[in-house]
């Protein structure tokens, strides 16, 4: 663990205190580099030096624009942007774009557009409206990408086989038997070299690989193609660098209007997104690395830092820049702190353009134009085709990348999105509705949304049931409009009038019109009981999977009752693959509790059945039964309704049995389909945990969720009070120590972790208990806290704190006391003496605030144990999947 350093804003007051009979103190230095930022700068500037000629090169910018544009963009967005570790310049996903305006509009109104479009997100900046932008559909950014990286790999192609680019995809795919018919060997060679080095650079075996990895696969490319170009001698067309002199700057806009508003909108909202979801995704990184914490990004601030630099690029005469991924992500793993990498890197681009022009100037163009293919090859992402098609969108995905291929990058986001509308469209009104007998039992299961536009289907389908018969009907979706909801009550109340049975599985209670209750089982939401609403109107029913207590079943996982593209740590379900029918098996008769069948069916006493003319679903009567039949019942009434009765076939079962088959059935019904592939996997392969955290019993600390861990991650202790009984001293109750042996030895954990937290009932018994009171278990057992009530009481350490504050009572200060302690308890065991010993395991201390619910690790400190704060992740926050996304903007 690191050690842990003042408070800043404690070091900088008493650094301001002005001593009497002193001299002032020394101005303070405004501009410190750290070490990490230097050579993280470096790295980045061997990246970013061959892409931003090489994007040039693609847009048919003069290729001095790609240098201003890396030069201008770091430094103005590194110093006003709001994204530390993100790094600016030009990239692939503006390419067709940019390629666009310079033939129709000329260069000079391509750097006004980008000034413009500079302009307009300042404004948005301002607008704060910064993070709506990650509200666009994940598969129309990844198709518009896979879309921009197939029309800048078919243009590049030209190049590399000898030729010209022409100015469209269809222009280029028609052009290019012809090139195939007339090759440039030696372009050929000098691209096919680069390709290989590019793609080889990053697998050289051993150790000489670890050392060649030091250079960024890119310059290495570069670096070796153009040496073989020099060595054997070939005539290629190379870099022109125009004299600085001769550089083109912004000039007034010129051409029709329209066009240009969408053009400058364009580069707006492509580069604002793009840059968004690369400040997120580098947040990420940030957080997961380790070493100093990085202040996550301020995205407002950071689009208004961007369109600043926009506005500088734009009027120096360069290309239109946003926050790129993959120099941004380099940045970040290079270790960088703070935007001075960022800056730096910028230092670094305009004394290569302004000195080793001579040098640049000997790279074949064939080269870079391998380069910029590969990476509109790799936009089209093989892990964003899979995660839009678990998540059901790949239509979606591949229109817009046909539409964007084909059409423009506008236009087809424009396709994208109204594709994705009418995805969305056909799912709320596409239902499947299906017929089945049973057992004697008619099973109508209704999958999707149940609306109006589904009354029609619905009631063909229920009229099929004879007036008599026992009937089910399961209710898959998670929505249910008033109109199929009265249609389905009047079909219910007919069939029930004419002898018949019905249930309904997969409502949930309390939704109905007012003085009209639902009658639900526990197979559909296990509540069993139905309630008013108040609002006299709700006709919505939706799936309830989530227990009484609050938690999350199996492992933080809550999901929709059949949707079975729900994913689970990033994984879904199969297309096509339905949760448990959680009514298909009732056969018209009830189970005692004891029979509780291996099918997530209905608890008996949750059955609905006829006595008289009342209907009870759980015990609880039909609205009319004690008022009038237009009468809404009052919410103590509705809630005194909900008390069971004993149904006339067995008893109710007690409030924890009620419960526990609710959660189980739950389960079984939402949960396990989802997860059975993966715990398939642990039962073959035995358990691997990665680390034993030992907790406190209470009931409000879920370890799977304030560790987002998944099924075989912890192996779990739990106790009253976190207690770790020293070695010896466990009179007579070894299951700590034969935990931490058995966790140590057998299952080779590499890391153990104390977890206390705030309120803590074994510590206040500690404070409130009596000396030598031993009577009971409980008190037996709390002997083995009392040297942290010493340790806290003693004075002889020194107390232990939060970072962020004092703790705020005894109580508090005890429990955080008391994690350390059980540290030194759990150190003193062999077992785990020797395997720290040996480097193979490290102990954690950690304090969970519940009524925060802030997790505190803690940390050495020399004036005593001090817990730090864990800081969530931007991407955790927005649960965008944005890894794949910002690895493929173009550099």
């Amino acid at each position: 663990m690191s050690a842990c350093v003042p408070h800043r804003a404690e070091a900088h007051e008493a650094g301001r205190i002005h001593r009497p009979h002193s001299p002032p103190p020394g101005r303070p230095r405004r501009f410190r580099v750290a070490p990490a930022d230097l050579s993280a700068s470096v790295t980045v500037f061997l990246i970013s030096l061959p892409l931003s000629l090489g994007i040039a090169l693609a847009t048919g910018a003069p290729l001095q624009a790609g240098l201003v544009a890396a030069a201008v963009g770091s430094l103005v967005a590194g110093r006003l942007g709001g994204a530390p570790l993100t790094v600016s310049g030009p990239t692939a996903g503006l390419t067709v774009v940019t390629a666009d305006l310079i033939q129709q509009y000329g260069w000079r109104t391509t750097c006004a557009v980008t000034i413009l479009a500079g302009v307009t997100q300042v404004a948005l900046g301002w607008l704060r409206v910064a993070r709506t932008a990650l509200a666009v559909s994940p598969a129309i950014v990844h198709g518009m990408l896979a879309g921009i990286g197939v029309t800048i790999a078919v243009a590049q192609l030209h190049i590399v086989l000898g030729g010209t680019p022409q100015s469209s995809v269809l222009d280029n795919l028609r052009a290019l038997p012809a090139q195939l018919a007339d090759l440039h060997p030696g372009a050929l060679a000098v691209s096919a070299l680069t390709l290989v080095v590019l793609l080889g650079w990053s697998r050289v075996p051993g150790r000489a690989g670890r050392i060649l990895r030091f250079v960024p696969a890119a310059l290495a490319a570069m670096l070796i193609a153009t040496a073989v170009a020099l060595a054997m001698g070939l005539r290629l067309p190379r870099v022109d660098l125009p004299s600085w002199s001769n550089h083109a700057l912004a000039g007034l806009p010129e051409g029709p209007a329209l066009p240009l508003v969408a053009a400058v909108l364009t580069i707006t909202l492509v580069g604002g997104v793009e840059t968004l979801l690369s400040a997120v995704a580098v947040d990420k990184i940030a957080a997961t690395r380790g070493g100093a914490p990085v202040p996550r990004a301020d995205l407002d601030r950071e689009l208004r830092g961007q369109g600043f630099a926009n506005m500088a690029s734009g009027a120096l005469g360069g290309l239109p820049v946003t926050g790129v991924a993959v120099r941004s992500s380099a940045n970040a793993r290079c270790g960088a702190v703070s935007s001075n990498s960022a800056m730096l890197h910028s230092v670094w681009i305009a004394a290569a353009a302004l000195l080793l022009v001579p040098a640049l100037e000997l790279i074949p163009l064939a080269a870079l134009a391998s380069l910029v293919m590969a990476i509109g090859i790799q936009m089209v992402s093989i892990h964003h085709i899979r995660t839009v098609n678990r998540h059901r969108e790949a239509l979606v995905y591949a229109v817009t990348a046909v539409a964007v291929t084909f059409l423009g990058v506008l236009e087809g986001v424009g396709v994208g999105i109204a594709a994705a509308v009418a995805v969305a469209l056909h799912r709320l009104t596409h239902t499947r509705i299906t017929h089945e007998v049973s057992g004697g039992v008619h099973h109508v299961h209704v999958r999707g949304q149940l609306t109006f536009l589904a009354v029609p289907r619905l009631s063909r389908v229920l009229h099929l049931i004879p007036e008599d018969a026992d009937a089910v009907v399961a209710l898959h979706g998670s929505f249910v409009d008033h109109a199929a909801y009265e249609s389905l009550q009047d079909w219910r109340s007919s069939h029930e009038a004419h002898g018949g049975s019905v249930r309904l599985t997969g409502l949930r209670t309390g939704l109905a019109a007012a003085g009209t209750p639902t009658t639900a089982d526990a197979g559909g939401d296990g509540s069993g009981s139905s309630s008013d609403t108040g609002t006299g109107s709700a006709a919505t029913a939706v799936p309830d999977t989530t227990p009484d207590d609050g938690t999350v079943p199996a492992g933080g996982i809550s999901t929709p009752a059949d949707d079975t593209s729900a994913p689970v740590d990033g994984r879904s379900a199969p297309s096509g693959s339905s949760a448990p029918d959680t009514g298909a098996d009732v056969t018209g008769t009830t189970a005692t509790p004891a029979e509780v069948p291996s099918t997530p069916t209905t608890h008996p006493a949750h059955a609905t059945r006829k006595a008289g003319d009342t209907t009870q679903t759980g015990g609880t009567t039909r609205a009319g039964e004690a008022r009038g039949a237009g009468e809404a019942p009052t919410a103590r009434e509705a809630h005194r309704t909900q008390a069971p009765t004993a149904p006339d076939d067995g008893p109710e079962p007690p409030p924890s049995d009620h419960h526990l088959v609710r959660g189980i059935s739950a389960f079984q019904r939402d949960t396990a389909p989802l997860v059975r592939r993966e715990l398939a996997r642990l039962a073959r392969e035995g358990q691997r945990p990665a680390q034993l955290f030992l907790t406190c019993a209470d009931s409000r600390l879920v370890t799977s969720m304030i560790t987002s861990s998944r099924p075989g991650d912890l192996f779990v202790v739990r106790n009253v009070g976190n207690l770790v009984p020293s070695p010896g001293e466990e009179s007579g109750d070894d299951s700590v120590a034969a935990a931490i042996e058995y966790a140590v030895d057998v299952l080779r954990v590499r890391s153990i972790t104390v977890c206390g937290h705030s309120g803590c009932g074994a510590m206040q018994a500690l404070i409130d208990s009596e000396p030598d009171s031993d009577g009971t278990p409980l008190q037996r057992w709390l002997r083995h806290g009392l040297p942290s009530l010493r340790r806290m009481a003693s004075g002889s350490h020194p107390p232990a704190r939060l970072a962020v504050r004092e703790p705020a009572d005894a109580v508090e200060l005890l429990c955080l006391t008391n994690v350390a302690q059980q540290l030194a308890h759990l150190k003193a065991h062999a077992s785990v003496a020797q395997a720290v010993q040996q480097g193979r395991l490290e102990l954690n201390g950690m304090y969970f605030h519940v009524g925060e619910a802030q997790a505190y690790l803690l940390t050495d400190a020399r004036n005593g144990p001090v817990f730090d704060r864990v800081r969530e992740t931007e991407a955790e926050r927005t649960g965008a999947d944005l890894t794949g996304a910002d690895l493929t903007g173009g550099g």
